[in-house]
Order: structure tokens, then sequence, then C-alpha cells
């Protein structure tokens, strides 16, 4: 294969100080940004590969934002009751959503989340579509990474449902 110009890792495309990056305005931005170059992204990806492989195409970015995030944040994690912490402070703290855990049953590897104020759909129109797709590929890196078991995560719940919250289903691959 030959050298990849965009391969991701947190210091060469996220930036390590963001004194430096950003010593003006700092780390933060409008949710609209954030919206306007993921829906952008998703369209053209939809245009040009159709709706299901621009879903695995985010759903796949989310398992590796997922993963890297478990990495810079997560992996002092313990138990899955610190983990449970640590993400809904992370989620708080970045401004990503109102993490929470419905239901944990580690023994059986199955899991249901919900974030409420989604960085992704939180107030868009009502559609009859879960859009959350990076999200679930996000939680699924990070249970992954934690557990070193691969997780199906699938969004049963949306804004975009009329369910004004997000709610994911985490199962365990046997």
């Amino acid at each position: 294969m030959a050298e990849r110009k965009y391969e991701f890792s947190w210091e060469k495309t996220i930036g390590a100080d963001m004194q430096v990056a950003r010593p003006s305005l700092g780390p933060n931005t409008r949710i609209e940004v954030y919206r306007l170059f993921q829906f952008t992204l998703r369209d053209v990806l939809e245009q040009h590969y159709g709706t299901e492989t621009a879903d695995n195409l985010f759903r796949e970015a989310g398992a590796l934002a997922g993963r890297s995030f478990f990495d810079k944040f997560l992996s002092d994690a313990k138990d899955v009751g610190e983990l449970a912490i640590k993400l809904r402070e992370s989620f708080n703290t970045l401004g990503m959503g109102i993490f929470r855990v419905e239901t944990s049953e580690p023994e059986n590897a199955h899991f249901i989340f919900t974030v409420d104020e989604d960085l992704d759909c939180s107030g868009l129109p009502d559609t009859s579509d879960v859009i959350c797709v990076y999200d679930e590929g996000f939680i699924q890196g990070v249970l992954e990474s934690f557990s070193g078991r691969n997780f199906d995560v699938r969004e049963i719940d949306c804004w975009c449902t009329g369910s004004r919250t997000c709610r994911f289903e985490a199962k365990g691959k046997a």
C-alpha cells in the first residue's frame, strides 16, 4: 500500500497543544460548523457511493475515533462502572452530549446507552430515520478498546425519530 497522506493520529491531526494551534480562539467552535462539515461530507459520500456505504464509512470512522478517544481519555478505567463515569464526564466536558448508561449487563456484553443533546442530531427535523451512525461506531470503538472483544452497536432511538434522545444498544459478538 502506498504511503497515506491522511492517516489519523491524535498528535498529527488534532494537535497536541491548542495554545499553539489556536491561541486566540481556543479549542471550541459552534455546533453549526461541526454539522456543516459532517453533513456536507455525508451528502457527497452518499451521492458517490450510496446511503449504505456512506453509513458504513461514517460508522468505521466513528470506531477509529472511539478507539483513539479511549486511548487518550479513558484507558485507565479499571471496570465498566469507571468507564461509564469517565465517558459521562468526557461527553459533558467536551460538549458531545449528555451520556447515560440505561442498561448494563457486562456478563452478557449487553448495554444500552443514551445521549441527550447529541452533537449530531438534537434539534434536527423528524425524518423517521436514526442517523447517528458515527456515534454507533464511536461507542463500538470505545467498548472494543476497553473489553478486547468485538461489539455491534446500533442506534435504536434518535431525536430524528421523535424520541428526543439517542439510544444505542451494544451487543458483544461471539
